[in-house]
């Protein structure tokens, strides 16, 4: 039976799908974060267009409403390991990008009840190696202007409440919200047509035009993105070896007395955990102990991964470790081939690019990866595209 995530169980699906459009200006296909957020950007750089949003379920249905409702900055890796990998001018362009994600996002929601929390982040280290890297990624933050503080392991357990857990880095900017509200929203402030519950099933080339057949009937559009994330193999298959499907796993606790503040992020991202603050704790990860079970499309959750979950609870949360599970849930994630989101031009098919592999990061990466996308979709240029474009 598909699972429900604690966000989509706090904020249930609402009718506001609209009927199939023969035509349109422009198909966004897919409702998660990337897709909204490309249809926001279109419209903002646009309003005469037509746009539509064409959903094979609901809006927010798939990873996007399903994580943890973190809006970090950086890649999925800490600072200095970026540095080290890709080298210090793109680890900044990446920093800098999550930053406009975050700041963006935050200014064109303002007024929307997303349940945002600005209270900062923290990276906080598994082992001996990782707090290393933590230090020195502390360094060369504060080197950026980037306001960051470095916490001992004793800090840091004190901090939130923890046992056995090493240094953590504390991000200023980090901050929290409600996925689903926050696609909703973005949604509602663009005035794009919503036309859920259509999957689609081929793109056909038609004269200048492209027309999209789908479980609902079929539609004409000028150009269309495809913002499929880890779907997007199943309509492209040429995508395979760009994006992959990869499962994640969640649960919700009862709510408990308030111990942590902050989203924390853990063993170099394998484990994450929240506290709302009307007390459920959010917990998730542990794909690493289970990599080659975590695959593919099935929208379940297995017992040997949900029990590591809770080891993490009673290793390094005691506090946390009796209250009452009362929901688990699981997401499918799009990774790419260079662990960063990727965008382009779908051959063969003229006026159709793609966008996909938010890996893992979807609300750190999706608002500002729509601007770019729909900068290069209108014909237009942005400073961030040569990063992203798979090309």
């Amino acid at each position: 039976m598909a699972t429900i995530s604690h966000w989509q169980a706090d904020a249930p699906s609402v009718a506001s799908s609209e009927a199939l459009p023969s035509r349109c200006d422009v198909a966004v296909v897919g409702g998660g974060i990337a897709g909204v957020s490309v249809a926001y950007w279109l419209r903002q750089f646009d309003p005469s267009l037509d746009v539509a949003i064409i959903e094979r379920a609901t809006l927010a249905h798939g990873a996007s409403g399903r994580n943890a409702g973190f809006l970090l900055q950086g890649t999925d890796a800490d600072f200095a390991r970026t540095v080290e990998e890709r080298g210090p001018d793109i680890a900044r362009r990446l920093w800098q990008f999550t930053q406009e994600n975050r700041d963006g996002l935050i200014d064109a929601l303002s007024e929307a009840d997303i349940s945002l929390t600005t209270s900062g982040s923290l990276t906080v280290a598994g082992d001996e190696a990782e707090d290393a890297r933590l230090r020195r990624a502390a360094e060369l933050l504060r080197a950026d202007g980037v306001e960051v503080t470095y916490l001992s392991p004793d800090q840091a357990n004190k901090r939130i409440g923890s046992s056995g857990l090493y240094g953590a880095l504390h991000v200023a900017g980090g901050a929290m919200l409600h996925p689903v509200r926050t696609v909703r929203a973005l949604v509602g402030h663009s005035g794009t047509r919503i036309v859920e519950h259509h999957a689609v099933r081929s793109i056909e080339s038609t004269g200048d035009r492209v027309r999209l057949v789908t479980s609902g009937g079929t539609l004409e559009a000028g150009r269309i993105v495809l913002a499929l994330n880890a779907y997007l193999p199943r309509l492209v298959p040429d995508l395979a070896d760009r994006i992959r499907p990869v499962r994640a796993q969640m649960l919700a606790t009862a709510p408990q007395p308030i111990i942590l503040t902050q989203p924390v992020y853990s063993h170099e991202g394998y484990f994450y955990i929240c506290q709302l603050p009307t007390g459920e704790v959010l917990l998730g990860g542990a794909r690493h102990l289970h990599r080659d079970a975590e695959v593919g499309y099935d929208d379940t959750t297995t017992a040997p991964l949900q029990a590591d979950l809770e080891a993490y609870l009673r290793r390094h949360f005691s506090g946390l470790a009796g209250a009452e599970v009362t929901r688990r849930w699981s997401g499918t994630m799009g990774f790419s081939s260079t662990g960063l989101p990727l965008f382009g031009e779908v051959s063969g098919v003229g006026k159709v690019w793609w966008v996909g592999g938010l890996t893992g990061h979807g609300m750190g990466y999706g608002f500002r990866m729509g601007r770019t996308v729909a900068a290069v979709v209108l014909g237009e240029s942005d400073p961030f595209d040569s990063l992203f474009r798979v090309d």
